[in-house]
């Protein structure tokens, strides 16, 4: 495979952009190599500036639901600049994606527009102390709510796939306001709750992990969050930027029946382009500015054209809800021949497969795995023109554009090298 253009615009990146990149998982560190620097996208399939075409297996990190270039949402994104790219004032485009997101999420009453799924955890956590009166955060190992201060502790995604120490930059006197305890361990909650639960102002929490891998909520687990969050007054909070829209139409929380006090929602709300959003309570989200004291802004929140994509994207979601039985379908069978000796994890459209034997419910267990024989995976798979997640510890994503052919050929690959790597 002929990388030659790849690999010079990368040498050049590195001159002028720390580590060649501009978010740290797409420099390949985790697993070797140069990353490709991609040129067009379209359906399953991206394709590099050296020509070497992929079928995708990040969709953008979970954004590209529908697919690279879906044609609702290029239609409407081609209509929309003919009126104008940015306000910064109200439009009616804000008004209606609001409602689209109010009528599909169950938690969610009212809900602000942000940019990304940073700002919007960031923001769900400013106002969950602000509407308790209370100060600390808890938050679970290997979960990752973006790179604000507090929440940098115990972190997953590109934090994990680099080993990198959590609290460079971070003052002490923020990560001490966030208390880290184990994914998918109710007991440890309920001590740490009866030690501090009068002093805690929420609970955050990926109710299914994508930042360590795919790793699912044990059975009751997120139901006991809602119960404890409930006794000590605290505010449980869904980030769901990852799962909002992709596990169902009205996210995980309406596939395992939980409903939370705040939702973080990011990715395929923007159809592609940055946006995201929190919303939740009424009488929560009325404590936001400026209806209430709570203060957040953004010169790009609610922008014409990422509100655009939205719409278009959430519409097509409405009108065809067998979306989720597809690509339910499509997931099940990418996964159902991974040879013995490795470990899959899997929620409807996102899955990862783990370098272990063992079962992998937790950080812990996901950094068991052997991530030198990852790193041999993903290159396998590249040079045979798929492209998985550069890291053990992210998930991989499909799309309604996947096709049944992908998949089988995809599988095929992945059982080529169980044998190649037996042997």
């Amino acid at each position: 495979m002929i990388t030659r253009q790849s690999e010079a615009l990368f040498a050049r990146a590195k001159e002028y952009i720390p580590g060649g990149v501009n978010s740290p998982v797409r420099a390949f560190r985790g697993v070797g190599g140069t990353p490709r620097f991609i040129a067009s996208g379209d359906g399953s399939r991206m394709t590099d500036v050296d020509a070497n075409e992929y079928i995708d297996y990040i969709c953008s990190w979970g954004p590209h639901l529908l697919g690279h270039r879906a044609k609702p949402i290029i239609d409407a994104l081609t209509a929309a600049l003919e009126l104008g790219t940015s306000f910064g004032a109200p439009t009616g485009r804000e008004v209606e994606l609001a409602e689209l997101i109010v009528a599909a999420v169950p938690s969610v009453e009212m809900v602000r527009l942000v940019n990304s799924g940073t700002e919007a955890c960031m923001s769900a956590i400013r106002l969950a102390r602000g509407y308790t009166g209370r100060d600390l955060t808890v938050k679970f190992e290997g979960c990752y709510h973006g790179h604000v201060d507090s929440l940098l502790v115990k972190a997953g995604s590109g934090v994990a796939t680099l080993s990198l120490p959590d609290t460079v930059g971070v003052p002490r006197a923020f990560s001490d306001t966030t208390i880290a305890i184990p994914f998918n361990d109710l007991d440890r909650v309920e001590t740490v709750f009866r030690e501090q639960g009068d002093k805690i102002a929420a609970v955050i929490v990926e109710p299914v992990a994508g930042n360590m891998g795919c790793v699912p909520p044990l059975p009751g687990y997120l139901q006991g969050l809602r119960r404890i969050t409930e006794q000590y007054g605290a505010v449980l909070i869904f980030d769901e930027v990852m799962t909002g829209f992709r596990l169902s139409r009205g996210g995980a929380q309406e596939l395992f029946g939980v409903t939370p006090d705040l939702t973080t929602l990011g990715k395929i709300i923007g159809g592609g382009l940055p946006m995201a959003a929190y919303g939740g309570r009424a009488e929560i989200m009325q404590k936001v500015a400026p209806a209430g004291p709570v203060y957040q802004a953004g010169t790009l929140s609610g922008n014409p054209l990422a509100v655009t994509a939205g719409i278009a994207v959430l519409q097509h979601i409405e009108a065809h809800p067998e979306i989720y039985e597809t690509l339910e379908q499509r997931g099940a069978d990418l996964v159902a021949d991974v040879p013995g000796g490795l470990t899959v994890n899997r929620v409807g459209s996102m899955a990862t497969i783990f370098f272990t034997t063992n079962p992998v419910r937790n950080y812990e267990e996901a950094k068991q795995s052997d991530t030198a024989q990852f790193g041999r995976f993903f290159h396998y798979l590249l040079g045979h023109g798929i492209y998985f997640p550069p890291s053990q510890f992210e998930a991989a994503f499909l799309s309604t554009a996947h096709t049944a052919d992908d998949v089988a050929y995809t599988r095929r690959v992945i059982a080529d090298f169980s044998r190649e790597a037996a042997a």
